[in-house]
């Protein structure tokens, strides 16, 4: 799987996600910053704090971070799937 296939993956697992159910249009800047760090990061808790951080940081809202590891082991699973393909 090529980058550029799994960053639309990712973007898609982010919008269903839509942690406080509004437009996907309107988180289209989280989801952005959410799959750069997908780049970075390798460990769920440390991806689960950063997706906290940024929604929390957009939307003034808090995320329970269980709900935040939860989406991060999906980013994870598919990010090592590409990695595993290339």
């Amino acid at each position: 799987m090529e980058t550029s296939e799994m960053n639309r993956r990712a973007v898609r697992i982010l919008e269903e996600w839509n942690p406080f159910s509004v437009g996907e249009e309107l988180h289209g800047t989280e989801i952005v910053a959410v799959v750069a760090q997908l780049h970075i990061l390798d460990h769920p808790s440390d991806l689960a704090k950063q997706i906290q951080r940024i929604y929390e940081f957009s939307f003034k809202k808090w995320i329970p971070l269980e709900k935040c590891v939860e989406i991060s082991y999906k980013l994870l699973a598919l990010k090592y799937e590409a990695k595993c393909i290339i």
